[in-house]
């Protein structure tokens, strides 16, 4: 890792360490009698360790110019490690949380109570997991696509620790009650801050190294990458907008409130569905699964095709959170019709994987890791159409607030971005660390069916038990009352939350193997090169600009 850095670029990173330090000491003085100073000396810490590592190795000796004939993948390699930790103990969280929901009392003070880590859990798996799975693999495949190095040899370490700081500081600060209370974007102004620095350089680097690009043609998968981060960023910034009470305390104040905070709010909740849990893992399925299948995508033009239908339709849909609310009817009625447009970009994306895998069902038969691909883009194609079928009007007012909603967004989590993700890290890691495949093939193959499992226990029971909720809820005697209290209707579910408990049991397991594999098959010996293809493209001398291609 320093060994790759020059000694200018060892000094940078130290600066770097050292500036968060300060930044994180300054917090812990403003802030020592508020959560907001524990979090400031988190900060502090993650610094002075930094700062401490590279001087490990200040003195090691500088890499010679050899390096730039090869692709820059350490920042990947990490990336990859820190997902399948957080994944490791995202889920851990995730299924005590839903055990918690069989047996309430399985809490150890208040920091463990529902309301505090159940985000604990979303964090984890959503950024935590797939976020650290996006960078690391955007950076393998934005290299391989455009045939060049990453320019900056500190930036995308800087992404990659001061990305995953902000996960630490958003988990640790839920347990101590710090939260904005917005789903998905629950961490507090000076977290926020810190992932906008993040995100900006991370899209910097993505730029300028599109920008050297040898190859004239930008693939597909760089587009969805791009439209991850970009939008991203803006969605971010715009939802997180708030006022401090001051730089010593963690509490802030939306710039929004009532109807519009609620309309931003699910402004940036759908679409970071649409741009974080969907674009970014289009990105790495149009990649990896035509590579692992040995087989081109079926048809680019309809890649190109679905990629500005998502784009453009997914934007526009999020206000179908919020029927039989205080939002306009016709701003709710806006967001179930563009739902249900993009039922077409969607299904587009799900026909093209699996129409790819023709000539290559044998190798799905035979090959876990493909076949982790192939349900994963099966999932796709699934959950998108109950969303788009959940966003009308009449269906919503039977499935909102009922567990439906837990087995839809869980179909999706588990069935489509966790399986896209475990495919695409099975195929990846033997590239990065020059094996010729994983550790072991069986147990990929047992990682395969305890995730599969899981997910179709895990969801068929929420399935059932959301609308059993529904019903009940809307049930009348003949005179007109409610025929069930809530009471009953939470009694009922019993059965089905064991059931959620035991399917999320069987994921965490998986993902434990699969941690397990990734693990030895990094510290195995390793026994090959790199592969000329697997090399940056020197530009000839004397060579024509190339031109994006029409």
């Amino acid at each position: 890792m320093i060994s790759q850095l020059t000694r200018i670029e060892r000094q940078r990173a130290i600066l770097i360490s050292l500036a968060v330090a300060v930044c994180g000491f300054l917090m812990a003085i403003a802030g020592h009698d508020d959560p907001i100073g524990i979090q400031g000396v988190l900060i502090s810490l993650a610094g002075v360790l930094m700062i401490f590592r590279i001087g490990k190795d200040y003195y090691a000796p500088e890499p010679s110019d050899e390096r730039f004939s090869r692709y820059y993948d350490d920042p990947a390699k990490v990336g990859i490690v820190l997902a399948m930790v957080w994944v490791v103990f995202g889920l851990a969280i995730g299924d005590w949380v839903a055990w918690q929901l069989v047996q309430p009392d399985l809490t150890f003070g208040a920091w463990s109570s529902f309301g505090r880590i159940r985000p604990v859990h979303t964090t984890s798996v959503i950024f935590g997991f797939g976020g650290n799975a996006l960078i690391a693999t955007s950076f393998y495949v934005m290299q391989r696509t455009s045939r060049a190095r990453i320019p900056d040899q500190v930036a995308p370490w800087f992404v990659v620790f001061a990305y995953n700081l902000f996960c630490l500081l958003a988990v640790t600060g839920y347990m101590m009650g710090i939260t904005q209370s917005k789903e998905y974007a629950e961490p507090e102004w000076y977290a926020d801050i810190l992932l906008v620095v993040a995100w900006v350089t991370y899209f910097v680097v993505y730029l300028r190294t599109l920008a050297r690009r040898k190859e004239p043609h930008i693939y597909v998968s760089n587009w969805y990458y791009m439209a991850f981060i970009l939008v991203v960023a803006m969605l971010h910034i715009v939802n997180n907008l708030a006022v401090p009470v001051s730089l010593g305390h963690a509490k802030s104040y939306s710039l929004f409130s009532g109807v519009q905070d609620a309309m931003t709010q699910w402004w940036y909740g759908h679409n970071a569905v649409a741009f974080f849990l969907t674009s970014g893992f289009l990105g790495m399925m149009y990649y990896f699964l035509p590579m692992r299948a040995g087989r081109p995508i079926y048809s680019y033009r309809l890649s190109i095709i679905s990629f500005w239908g998502i784009t453009f339709l997914y934007m526009w849909a999020g206000s179908h959170h919020l029927h039989y609310t205080a939002l306009p009817q016709w701003v709710q009625t806006l967001g179930m019709t563009f739902s249900l447009m993009l039922l077409i970009p969607s299904w587009a994306s799900a026909g093209n994987a699996l129409l790819t895998l023709n000539g290559a069902w044998d190798k799905v038969r035979d090959d876990a890791t493909l076949r982790f691909m192939m349900v994963a883009a099966v999932f796709y194609g699934l959950t998108t159409f109950e969303g788009s079928f959940m966003a009308i009007r009449t269906v919503n007012s039977l499935s909102h607030y009922t567990d439906w909603t837990i087995a839809h967004v869980h179909a999706g989590a588990l069935g489509w971005v966790a399986m896209i993700t475990f495919g695409s890290i099975y195929a990846c890691v033997p590239w990065l660390w020059k094996h010729k495949s994983m550790y072991s093939a069986r147990l990929v193959e047992v990682h395969f069916w305890l995730a599969l499992s899981g997910t179709v226990v895990y969801v068929f029971a929420m399935w059932n038990s959301g609308l059993i909720q529904g019903l009940m809820w809307r049930t009348y005697t003949e005179s007109g009352t409610l025929a069930y209290s809530f009471l009953d209707s939470l009694v009922a579910m019993q059965p089905y939350y064991v059931a959620r408990a035991i399917g999320g049991l069987l994921f965490l397991i998986g993902g434990c193997v699969g941690a397990y594999n990734v693990w030895k098959t990094i510290t195995m010996e390793s026994a090959g090169a790199d592969q000329v293809a697997d090399l940056p493209q020197a530009a000839p001398a004397g060579a024509a600009v190339l031109q994006p291609a029409e």
